[in-house]
């Protein structure tokens, strides 16, 4: 092997097409037809290189090793290619087998050429990110990640590390993992026989953070705007397609804001990212939406996308985002052909909660736009939320999507010390656990807003996924912690 080569990405070399010139590159194969066509791919693409093997110039044993799955690296002179679907290949000089795949071991596994279910796929996550779906799914969750960090550099954010371990529960659900290296089977004991936190490594109980917004807004109310983007752990014990209990948020926080601020730039930050997508993973996304419409094909009319992906996603960034209240939502609903069938499965009264039916409706049948709804009750939304004045709303929104239904919920922040007091007490939030998130209340306070958005909501909305599990590269949910 011509140690001297610096070996090239399968991507750059496709993009190059330097006719003539020499080339090294390494991969796995994908396939190897008569002996003569190795289809090679590396993760850089989606794309294989095909590779043109003539045997007479190569061993037998050497050929041999060179089955799918197996690793190999490839010196060869860069041609046009007379075959279909591509416009180059490399007539091979050179070969190395860097790793072998038995090809009995292969066959039990999802490398085999064939197609494979989702949950297969996901039992074998570890190898998962070979296939042509998960390799586009997880090329377009890196570009995505990419956009949100540049959109809120761009635009004077500061990125904030928010802690992972903490001894507060922002949303007040207690759906939390304890974190402690207490003895599990002779933990120490308080007096009155509960466990004595105060002999635990941080000298208090502990949990993973369920988010990291409390931290954040101190952050915001000292260098005007955050956010945040790291993991966060909730508890919940849903198997369902859309939870997972370790997820990434995307959380800004802005001082001086109020509600209208927080919709605005909900609104072009969401239309930011979805734009990046579709003009930076043109080969990718094509490859998704071409998935989308077969899968479609094997389900029942109903059960069909009315739009495609791509046209969910021109969907948003060609459209102002529609802004109603909670209480038009509900007028609306109230009025609608599925309310008066009873077609809804859950009830749309005043006073609950949205199901993802009601969201979805408003989004693609009634207003065919995105929808942010604000003002909601404040019963159903979390103790941080701005009282309004009407004294039965809070200064919250959502915003809905296509297929998706809510993908940010965010509010105005209650900046008013005597308020936030009443909401804590409201909410059996005892202050001392909150002092210091109190505290910036009393010095220099100021209107501010932030929101939260589900990073696997966004990559599922971007790539046509239905199931969050195959959004994120391994899924953590109830009875599962593989890989």
């Amino acid at each position: 092997m011509s140690t001297m080569m610096k070996r090239e990405k399968i991507k750059a070399v496709i993009e190059k097409a330097d006719i003539g010139s020499q080339a090294k590159i390494s991969g796995w194969v994908r396939s190897f037809r008569n002996d003569r066509f190795i289809a090679l791919n590396d993760g850089s693409c989606l794309k294989t290189l095909q590779i043109v093997v003539d045997s007479d110039n190569f061993e037998a044993d050497l050929l041999s090793k060179i089955t799918v799955g197996s690793a190999v690296s490839i010196v060869g002179e860069i041609v046009e290619s007379q075959g279909h679907g591509q416009t180059i290949e490399i007539h091979a000089k050179e070969i190395e087998v860097v790793g072998e795949a038995n090809t009995d071991d292969v066959s039990k596994t999802i490398l085999q050429p064939k197609r494979h279910s989702l949950e297969t796929l996901r039992e074998q996550a570890h190898l998962r990110f070979r296939t042509n779906t998960f390799g586009a799914v997880f090329r377009i969750r890196h570009h995505l990640a990419y956009a949100i960090h540049k959109y809120f550099n761009d635009n004077g954010f500061f990125y904030l590390h928010t802690p992972i371990v903490t001894g507060s529960d922002a949303e007040g659900a207690g759906e939390m993992f304890r974190v402690t290296n207490l003895d599990p089977v002779n933990p120490p004991l308080t007096d009155d026989g509960m466990v004595d936190y105060s002999k635990d490594f941080f000298g208090k109980e502990t949990n993973l953070t369920v988010s990291g917004q409390l931290e954040a807004e101190l952050g915001a109310l000292g260098l005007g705007q955050v956010y945040t983007f790291g993991p966060t752990f909730r508890a919940e014990n849903s198997n369902t397609s859309r939870h997972l209990a370790e997820f990434w948020m995307i959380e800004p926080e802005i001082a001086f804001a109020d509600l209208d601020d927080d919709m605005d730039l909900s609104e072009d930050f969401l239309q930011y990212c979805v734009k990046y997508i579709t003009e930076n993973c043109a080969e990718d996304l094509d490859f998704l939406v071409n998935r989308e419409i077969q899968e479609d094909k094997q389900k029942p009319q109903i059960e069909r996308n009315e739009l495609t992906l791509k046209e969910r996603m021109d969907f948003v960034v060609g459209n102002d985002f529609e802004r109603i209240t909670y209480t038009e939502a509900i007028e609306i609903l109230q009025r609608s052909k599925p309310y008066k069938k009873k077609k809804f499965k859950f009830p749309v009264d005043w006073g609950t909660d949205l199901a993802s039916e009601h969201e979805r409706f408003l989004v693609e049948k009634h207003f065919k736009k995105p929808v942010i709804i604000y003002n909601y009750p404040a019963t159903i939304k979390a103790f941080y939320m701005r009282n309004n004045d009407d004294g039965k709303t809070v200064a919250a929104m959502d915003v809905l999507f296509p297929g998706i239904g809510e993908i940010i919920g965010g509010s105005q922040r209650e900046e008013r010390l005597d308020e936030l007091k009443k909401k804590c007490e409201t909410f059996d939030i005892p202050e001392s656990h909150v002092w210091w998130y109190m505290e910036t209340r009393k010095f220099g306070t100021v209107p501010h807003a932030g929101f939260g958005l589900g990073f696997e909501r966004l990559v599922m909305f971007c790539t046509g996924m239905t199931n969050i599990r195959d959004v994120i590269p391994f899924p953590r949910t109830p009875n599962n912690a593989e890989f």
